[in-house]
């Protein structure tokens, strides 16, 4: 073991040495040399700012020359102390994994590599993957050791706490620096992260109460990844709580976050519209108060955190003009009390129709699934979790294991995905059978399981915590959308010249992106500036136009699941704090 130790620090020792020498002596070819033929370099704003993912020795070796030399990069070194050098397997690959430290004009740096495991001392490691991104927690500590320390107040006739924070949150003589639209999980992850690098960061809702976006979903809803991985950075969950956190619980998480950290936030306020003025670099953004009376805010920055897909998305369904019972969608659906006997259609297939198909024959009602697209279906335990394995059981601290997800490049990811997807299939194999026995369709084209479909397409899977059971043993009934002949006012006729009675129809058809959000509150010219939201970037290799600068000035987008917005955030934070120092241009 100490021999694989030692070995492990001596060739990340050997690596640095090569690439800081290469980098520092601008030669492209000695630093191609230390990269892997199928290498990848990730770049998050560590060097130069752009969020992008270089591939092959010679491309990796021209940016990075280039770009380092653009930050005066320089100091690499491994940092022991954060993570000891280690061996690993990657998709098959041993790799040894280590942190990597460096400096630059934009402020400290952090990175992880994962060297090619040498067989013999002489060989000289080669990376095949390399990330870069700036340190926001020694930025910060560094700009709060400047700060004058407090003292205790000796004037009691002052505001006190809670009035300073009313005054504050009000901005009745001062407009905010960045508007943040959208108060769930990414949106007060990404004010906290830009509040602690000094920005003046207001976030707005339409709900009610700070979580209602969460409290107000349907009874049954639960994450469907253990808290372990959705961590609230700063404030993470007690090891006390379940495994799989009820909405409830997120919401009022969310809720005590926002106090906690002391976010300025506005609850019942709907954002209209905003125009940027490219003179004064500043949005006017207009917002609906709780009293209906509009407010003009001018930030410098809006970034739109209303969901990976926010607004609902209503499907043209032939002949359903006909039904005269209650259609509405799946945001709209808050439970399944008071549906006892009642027939209720779900049309949709994805992660809430299942949920809601379920809450109904819990709650008694006569459910029927319309499936209209093919379906991923994994079992919630141990094939959901095991995506997630880098966040599970012992190992290093939550900003580690951050640093060491983040850290890699989607073309691996993949790699890594298609090895879980294969052992997933076989565990879930059993239950797959079962399914398509009665007539539910599996989608087969899959490889790299749901974490990817997430990040393309924003749904298309189903994490089974009892549904497909109930599928599969026709506890609930399943009509196949194309054997739909017509709606009439009180059921659904289908092609065989059967029926089924409805009540009520659940649209669990998902939502619209951010394009459609983008278009109705900037207007089309911003949207065509800003071009696609979400889905891998073909060329860059990452989401598009995600936490990072987009073709309209001043305008940003977070969201995704726990873990994506606290790793993500930070770097949209430290992208608008560098532009409001004057480091980064819009």
């Amino acid at each position: 073991m100490l021999d694989r130790l030692v070995s492990a620090n001596e060739q990340a020792n050997a690596w640095i040495s090569a690439l800081s020498k290469a980098i520092e002596d601008r030669d492209d070819r000695a630093l191609a040399a230390v990269f892997e033929a199928d290498s990848h370099w990730r770049n998050l704003g560590g060097i130069s700012w752009p969020l992008q993912t270089f591939s092959g020795t010679e491309t990796i070796a021209q940016e990075l020359s280039r770009r380092a030399g653009e930050v005066q990069a320089a100091n690499f070194a491994i940092d022991f102390d954060l993570l000891p050098p280690r061996e690993n397997v990657i998709a098959g690959q041993r790799v040894i994994e280590a942190i990597v430290r460096f400096d630059t004009v934009n402020g400290p740096g952090l990175g992880v590599v994962r060297l090619i495991a040498s067989p013999g001392r002489g060989m000289a490691p080669k990376a095949w993957t390399f990330s870069t991104g700036l340190d926001i927690d020694r930025i910060c500590l560094a700009r709060e050791a400047q700060r004058t320390p407090q003292s205790h107040s000796r004037n009691f006739a002052e505001p006190n706490w809670a009035e300073q924070r009313g005054a504050d949150a009000a901005y009745s003589d001062r407009e905010p620096e960045v508007l943040v639209v959208g108060g769930g999980h990414a949106g007060v992850t990404a004010a906290v992260e830009l509040k602690r690098l000094g920005r003046d960061v207001l976030v707005i809702d339409r709900t009610r109460r700070v979580g209602d976006n969460w409290r107000l979903r349907y009874n049954g809803l639960r994450l469907h990844n253990t808290w372990h991985s959705n961590h609230f950075r700063y404030m993470p969950f007690p090891v006390t709580l379940p495994a799989y956190l009820s909405k409830d619980k997120v919401a009022n998480w969310i809720e005590a976050y926002v106090d906690t950290m002391d976010v300025n936030f506005w609850t019942e306020t709907a954002f209209e519209k905003a125009t940027y003025d490219e003179t004064s670099q500043r949005w006017t953004a207009i917002v609906k108060r709780p009293d209906g009376t509009a407010r003009e805010l001018r930030p410098k920055h809006i970034v739109m955190a209303t969901s990976v897909s926010g607004t609902p998305n209503i499907p043209a369904i032939p002949t359903i003009e006909n039904f005269k019972g209650q259609v509405l969608h799946s945001s709209s659906f808050t439970g399944g009390a008071g549906l006892k006997d009642r027939p209720v259609l779900v049309i949709g297939s994805g992660t809430s129709a299942h949920d809601i198909t379920q809450e109904l024959h819990a709650h008694g009602a006569k459910a029927t699934m319309v499936q209209r697209s093919p379906t991923l279906v994994v079992n919630i335990e141990p094939s959901a979790q095991l995506y997630d394995g880098i966040f599970l059981g012992d190992g290093p601290p939550l900003d580690v294991r951050d640093l060491l997800a983040s850290s890699m490049p989607y073309p691996v990811t993949k790699l890594v995905h298609k090895e879980i997807t294969r052992k997933v299939k076989e565990l879930d194999a059993p239950l797959v059978d079962r399914l398509r026995k009665v007539g539910f369709r599996i989608d087969d084209d899959d490889e790299t399981g749901w974490p990817l479909k997430f990040r393309t397409r924003g749904g298309g899977y189903y994490f089974n915590v009892g549904c497909s059971d109930l599928i599969a043993d026709g506890e609930v009934g399943l009509i196949q959308a194309a054997d739909i002949k017509q709606f009439t006012a009180d059921r659904v006729q289908l092609t065989d010249g059967s029926a089924r009675k409805a009540d009520l129809i659940v649209l669990a058809t998902g939502f619209k992106g951010h394009d459609e959000i983008v278009r109705a509150h900037f207007g089309q010219q911003v949207l065509d500036r800003v071009g696609p939201i979400w889905g891998l970037d073909p060329d860059y290799h990452e989401l598009r136009n995600m936490w990072t600068r987009t073709g309209q000035p001043g305008l940003w987008f977070t969201g995704g699941a726990f873990s994506m917005s606290r790793m993500y955030s930070r770097v949209l934070a430290l992208q608008i704090d560098a532009i409001e120092q004057g480091r980064l241009a819009k």
